[in-house]
C-alpha cells in the first residue's frame, strides 16, 4: 500500500484540478503515480519533463528503441510499475519484452540504460565511444536527461510504494497475457 495517497479530485484544489485536467487532456489518462505527485503540481510538472525530452529525441531515437532503454533503466531500479508500463507499451506495439531480438542501436541503448543505474560513475569508454559514434552531443545530452527522469520515476514509485495501476495487471512479468 502506497505510503501517500493519490489526490481526491472533487475536494482537491483549483490548482490540482487545473493540473489533473491538463494532464488528462495532453495523455488521456491519469495513472496512480501521477495522482500521487499531483499533490506539488510543481513535482507533477517537473515528472512531466519525460515528455518534453521525449520529444526532443524523435526522431534521432525511435519508439521501440526509447522503451527498451526505459525498460532497462526500470529492470536496473527495480521498479515494477515502471518495468510494467514499458512491457504493456512493447506488448500492444506486437513485442514480447521477455524474447525482444534488438538491433545494434537497441542493444547500446539496453546497456547504456543498466550501465548508468549499476553505476553512474563508471559507464564504461567503450559503450560511450560507441554512443558518441552514433548520436550527436545535443541528442546524449537529452538521453541522459531522460535518463535521469526515468530514473526519477522508478525511485518515486519505489520509495512511495505507489498502488500498482490495475490496468498495468496483465502485462506484468509471469502474467499469463504478458507473453502474447
Amino acid at each position: 500500500m502506497s505510503h501517500l495517497p493519490q489526490i481526491d479530485y472533487d475536494t482537491a484544489s483549483e490548482e490540482i484540478r487545473a493540473a489533473h485536467d491538463e494532464e488528462v487532456r495532453l495523455r488521456g489518462r491519469m495513472t496512480n503515480m501521477k495522482r500521487t505527485l499531483l499533490h506539488s503540481p510543481a513535482a507533477h510538472r517537473i515528472y512531466a519533463e519525460w515528455f518534453t525530452l521525449r520529444a526532443e529525441l524523435d526522431p534521432a531515437i525511435n519508439e521501440r528503441a526509447i522503451w527498451i532503454f526505459s525498460h532497462a533503466i526500470s529492470k536496473a531500479a527495480k521498479s515494477k510499475i515502471a518495468i510494467t508500463f514499458f512491457r504493456r507499451a512493447l506488448i500492444n506495439n506486437g513485442f514480447n519484452p521477455d524474447a525482444l531480438e534488438l538491433s545494434e542501436e537497441e542493444a547500446l541503448l539496453n546497456a547504456f540504460g543498466k550501465a548508468i543505474i549499476t553505476d553512474s560513475n563508471a559507464v564504461p569508454a567503450e559503450l560511450w565511444a560507441k554512443l558518441k559514434q552514433r548520436y550527436e552531443t545535443k541528442v546524449l545530452v537529452d538521453l541522459v536527461a531522460f535518463a535521469g527522469i526515468m530514473l526519477a520515476t522508478a525511485v518515486f514509485n519505489n520509495v512511495v510504494e505507489v498502488d500498482f495501476d490495475p490496468e498495468l495487471e496483465a502485462f506484468a512479468e509471469g502474467a499469463s497475457s504478458s507473453a502474447s
